[in-house]
């Protein structure tokens, strides 16, 4: 008998909205449940997507243009698929990124103004039929997640420093994919304290786990 496929889950979430902490959080919560878990991230994930995050994420790199960011995010994210998430799926293990194709469309796409359909066609290309079984959106104010990442004191990489226009059409373009998810995507208010946030996100984990028999 082989083994049932893991899940795929996935936390998505603007400037200041915690995600760092909460990624740690769901995968403890996940783990105290004798689930067998890969936690990876985008963009990076191998060797080889982590040279390019180094390239996307370096805020002397100005003069990548918008359709090269998106194309080195896919590049990185198809060696990903096909060397990490896919390869633990198949094992049984389940599989929690720090980003993923929703990223794309709310930066490149909402922030960029790159248009969705164009988006779509790599997506397609470079993922076929995969999606997460269960996307968390860690959704923010946009002048509060500023507020908590300047709080941070951490030095801006080269999205952090976007202006806030930019950092509003990322938010709207995040809602609008919760909008047309059929309920993949699950919109966690992120403007409470660190266990509020929590206290939403057991309840959200709690749903899908029991949905999913695990």
């Amino acid at each position: 008998m082989s083994k049932k496929r893991g899940a795929f889950i996935t936390l998505e979430g603007a400037d200041g909205a915690g995600k760092t902490t909460q990624l740690s959080f769901v995968q403890q919560w996940l783990e105290q449940r004798q689930i067998d878990l890969a936690v990876t991230r985008e963009p990076g994930g191998t060797p080889f997507g982590e040279a390019l995050r180094s390239l996307l994420l370096d805020r002397e790199n100005l003069e990548i243009s918008d359709e090269a960011e998106l194309l080195t995010v896919f590049a990185a994210r198809q060696q990903h698929i096909n060397a990490c998430i896919l390869p633990s799926l198949d094992s049984g293990k389940w599989v929690l990124s720090d980003r993923f194709t929703d990223a794309s469309y709310a930066y490149q796409g909402g922030g960029r103004g790159i248009p969705f359909e164009r988006i779509a066609v790599l997506e397609d290309w470079v993922q076929g039929a995969l999606q997460p079984d269960l996307t968390i959106l860690l959704d923010i104010d946009v002048a509060l997640g500023a507020k908590r990442s300047e709080d941070r004191g951490s030095q801006a990489d080269r999205f952090e420093r976007e202006s806030e226009e930019f950092k509003a059409a990322v938010r709207q373009a995040y809602l609008t994919r919760v909008a047309s998810s059929d309920g993949r995507i699950q919109l966690v208010d992120a403007s409470g304290s660190i266990e509020q946030v929590q206290a939403k996100i057991s309840a959200v984990l709690m749903t899908f786990t029991q949905s999913f028999g695990a």
